[in-house]
């Protein structure tokens, strides 16, 4: 059995659905009811009460970990996640990271999540580590303003980075939690090229077939609008990096492509797949 955090999101979710249809028992776990694909169990938990989790874990072979936005907070303690795992006799962990724990290391949040890949190299159980750069996802936050104002608001307009499509982080965890192969591995993940906001927001008009305008935003609005999701420390490092992005973060990286075997999906594919959200 198989269990997943954060089943909901848009990792989680195709990660789930992945699973179920490879023939896998999966157990998804997120803190809110939600509808799941046939044959698999849902449980209801908040991650910063692990020991909520004891029974979820009980008999499970495998773990992807996801962290919401509140253990990404210095008070927070997923490792003990991690060491309830261990307890519970679950053999491998795979763990969603961040690109930034290499990229940018002193950050408040990677200092956090380095402690935490850490502690799940110590843990006993066979591990992998998945570490993202920026989400072609992170465009949902601009499909209110694009449906009702034809607008995207976002800051550095003209700053990209290589972002990924959710499914093929979805597609990588599936393959480290099923295949022995890529045990030990750390596995950074970007698309296929590099794209500003003002660039997105051009893809998005291009799929609606509509004009849409795109909005610059200062530092201080943007993270303003963050801050209503996650801790402002972990606000801070994002804009950080997508307002300034060194050489290690324009880099697009082959490794979706060594895992999956092909390229990984271009943000037009993720616009196309997801286009309704915008109309």
């Amino acid at each position: 059995m198989i269990v997943v955090t954060g089943a909901t999101g848009n990792v989680g979710r195709t990660l789930t659905q992945a699973l179920a249809e490879a023939g896998e028992q999966v157990t998804a776990v997120s803190r809110h009811a939600a509808a799941m694909p046939s044959g698999v169990r849902h449980v209801q938990a908040d991650l910063a009460r692990p020991q909520g989790l004891a029974a979820v874990l009980d008999g499970a072979e495998a773990l992807f970990l996801l962290l919401s936005g509140d253990l990404h907070s210095p008070d927070a303690r997923p490792a003990d996640i991690i060491d309830l795992a261990a307890a519970s006799g679950v053999r491998r962990v795979v763990l969603l990271s961040s690109q930034g724990v290499a990229t940018r290391p002193l950050g408040p949040t990677r200092i956090a999540m380095r402690a935490l890949e850490d502690a799940l190299r110590k843990s006993g159980p066979d591990w992998a580590v998945l570490r993202p750069g920026g989400f072609a996802s992170n465009a949902f936050a601009w499909a209110e303003s694009v449906r009702t104002q034809g607008v995207v608001a976002a800051p550095f307009g003209d700053i990209g980075v290589p972002v990924v499509d959710p499914a093929d982080i979805a597609e990588v965890a599936a393959a480290c939690l099923l295949e022995d192969q890529h045990t030990g591995g750390i596995f950074e993940l970007t698309g296929p090229e590099v794209i500003t906001p003002r660039q997105q927001t051009e893809a998005i008009a291009g799929a609606l077939g509509s004009p849409v305008r795109f909005h610059e935003l200062t530092r201080a609005e943007a993270k303003a609008a963050m801050t209503r999701f996650v801790p402002p420390e972990l606000a801070d490092d994002t804009l950080d990096i997508i307002g300034a992005p060194n050489s290690a973060e324009l880099r697009i990286s082959s490794d979706v492509e060594r895992v999956l075997g092909r390229a990984p999906r271009p943000f037009g594919d993720w616009v196309a797949r997801n286009i309704a959200a915008f109309r």
